[in-house]
């Protein structure tokens, strides 16, 4: 292990939400370099000593020295990608990739994210506007100047948010990926003509209530493959913020769980 990412997934793991309490290794997304190969594993994909990043299967996460990836949602580490900014790309980056790909918008669409603040929604936002599509994002004030940088126009949460969303998409919006939830999904899905165009990681039966749908995620070498190119090209921006040594997993899972991380936050392992 050279690195690991920190997702609210871990800490929900921890809590049981999964019905797995006290009964796993935290730790969803990883990069390091191949100790083994298991059995079934093509050599000519992965050979010991080759660096790579990916996603840990089952409950043995990547907290550790060593970690076991499932060699199907794993890419090699291209030079050019640090261990850190490769261990954050399965999870959110993937499920923005993912969403997208869903959604199958065409150059020129407008695409609302709802909750563009955090690290799905600043991969989401770059990777859209890459593709030629307009993007509005709701989010908290204090990350608007994040959003906007990265070729949104920001939107604050609360009362009129509806109205506003209006004013920056006077054309309309074509499609909504939510990363909300609740009543605030409810608001903007209100503004599709065609619910359908409807997709959420946070409140996937709502989504489905509304005539929208969940994100399924293709977790494949391929898709993981693409996000590293991207990276190594200056395309992306992960955005990981805060990295942190093994010894403080704990506090970094605090800040991820508090909601304070104004990016991606990383483990660095020895």
């Amino acid at each position: 292990m050279r690195a690991a990412g920190v997702n609210p997934g871990d800490w929900k793991l921890r809590d049981g939400s999964y019905g797995t309490h006290g009964q796993a290794v935290l730790g969803r997304e990883v990069a390091g370099t191949v100790e083994q190969v298991g059995p079934g594993v093509d050599l000519g994909a992965f050979a010991v000593g080759d660096e790579v990043f990916g996603g840990c299967p089952g409950m043995v996460g990547g907290w550790a020295e060593l970690a076991v990836v499932t060699a199907s949602f794993a890419a090699h580490r291209p030079d050019g990608v640090s261990p850190e900014d490769a261990a954050v790309l399965p999870v959110a980056a993937g499920t923005a990739f993912d969403a997208l790909t869903a959604l199958d918008l065409p150059a020129g669409a407008t695409l609302l994210v709802n909750g563009a603040g955090g690290g799905v929604g600043i991969v989401t936002v770059q990777l859209a506007r890459a593709r030629g599509i307009a993007v509005v994002g709701t989010a908290s004030p204090g990350k608007h100047e994040l959003i906007a940088s990265y070729g949104a126009v920001p939107v604050a949460y609360g009362e009129g948010v509806a109205e506003r969303i209006r004013t920056a998409a006077p054309q309309g919006v074509d499609a909504v990926f939510d990363l909300v939830g609740g009543e605030a999904l409810r608001i903007v899905a209100g503004l599709l003509a065609d619910r359908s165009r409807v997709r959420s990681v946070a409140d996937k039966e709502l989504a489905k209530e509304l005539g929208g749908g969940e994100v399924v995620r293709d977790r494949s070498t391929a898709v993981l493959t693409e996000l590293a190119r991207l990276v190594a090209e200056g395309a992306l921006d992960p955005h990981v913020t805060d990295v942190r040594p093994f010894t403080d997993a704990a506090a970094a899972l605090a800040i991820v769980e508090n909601g304070h991380a104004l990016g991606k936050v990383a483990l660095r392992l020895p």
